[in-house]
């Protein structure tokens, strides 16, 4: 049975059963599990019992995992190998001005502080459409912004002269779960990296890169070439789920498997793996009525649009028309002045 692939490795993972009499035996458990439709309480059974891994995106069970407080050599690692740098974290910083009340299907979202001084924001978007890359700029304008500010009061509190020199790099790390058109025009590539650079080869340095990884091209990938680096480790870790794939990760790279045994410790304590999983779900419904309110707004500006439009025709045809009545009314004055001078012409 495919439950048992996780099993020979997390002996600690229960049967449905087993999970299901602990829950019944606790009212308060009961009444949350119930509250769940079927799709999601199968989508929790799943993966108490093995069946399917953990979804590690969600920000939940990402913070369980990846936390950077806890273990910042994980976080390290990954962003280290997706910025082709050794990166060291000095500091979490909390999302004071973030624009995160505006997110749409954001599940994951941590903004760290660089040794160096610079920052990466990492986020996972669950709809690559409704973060087009307006959005990414705004968000690395507000990390920049964040930066400006915290640099110059410390240079401010040490009585040193400010220079906008002092700002450092800020990454914007965006990992899709369903990825956005543009990427899908791409079909082969799952890392882009980008950032300002000049035609000409002007080599001034703009502070402001970005990464996006479309992790559904990249699970395409993967089930056909498998896995062919450290940082496609990272990334199979993060985004999948199936049982065969997992086992494949832990066999080529056995370090995986201490942080899925993290996991599979925290589905042993019913409280917190139904605590994390339904904040899991509280998210997603938050975010999806936001998604389907811009879904809304999106459709109303473009039929907003296409009455605008529509309008502008209208008037073109009025135009034409007041034109063409002009000319008409032009054509009876000739006729009319060519008859009087036949008439006259005649007499």
């Amino acid at each position: 049975m495919i439950e048992k692939i996780l099993k020979k490795y997390f002996p600690m993972i229960r049967t449905e059963q087993e999970v299901l009499t602990e829950i019944s035996r606790k009212p308060a458990l009961d009444a949350l599990y119930k509250s769940w439709n079927p799709d999601q309480q199968r989508e929790f059974l799943d993966f108490c019992t093995g069946v399917k891994g953990c979804k590690l995106l969600y920000d939940p069970f990402f913070k369980q995992v990846m936390n950077p407080d806890l273990h910042p050599e994980r976080l390290e690692k990954f962003l280290s190998l997706l910025l082709k740098k050794k990166v060291k974290i000095l500091q979490v910083l909390p999302n004071e001005s973030r624009m995160a009340a505006e997110d749409t299907l954001l599940a994951m979202d941590i903004v760290v502080k660089l040794e160096d001084g610079s920052i990466a924001n990492v986020e996972m978007q669950k709809i690559g459409y409704a973060f087009p890359g307006q959005r990414s700029s705004c968000y690395s304008a507000d990390l920049l912004l964040r930066q400006y500010q915290r640099v110059k009061t410390d240079k401010q509190s040490r009585q040193i002269k400010f220079s906008y020199r002092y700002i450092k790099d800020v990454y914007t790390i965006i990992l899709f779960e369903n990825s956005p058109v543009e990427c899908r025009a791409i079909p082969d590539q799952y890392i882009h990296r980008g950032k300002t650079v000049f035609d000409t080869g002007l080599a001034v340095h703009m502070p402001q890169e970005y990464v996006y990884v479309p992790l559904d091209i990249f699970r395409g990938i993967l089930h056909n070439r498998g896995i062919k680096s450290e940082l496609d480790a990272w990334l199979t870790f993060l985004c999948e789920d199936a049982p065969e794939m997992i086992e494949l990760l832990i066999r080529q790279y056995p370090y995986f498997r201490e942080l899925y045994n993290q996991v599979y410790k925290l589905c042993g304590n019913m409280e917190d793996i139904m605590g994390c999983f339904s904040e899991a779900l509280q998210e997603m419904d938050r975010n999806t009525v936001q998604y389907m309110i811009e879904e809304q707004q999106a459709r109303i500006e473009e039929q907003k649009g296409q009455i605008e439009e529509q309008q502008e025709r209208l008037k073109e045809k009025d135009s034409q028309l007041e034109e063409q009545k002009d000319q008409l009314e032009e054509q009876k004055r000739q006729i009319a002045e060519l008859k009087r001078k036949l008439a006259a012409m005649t007499d």
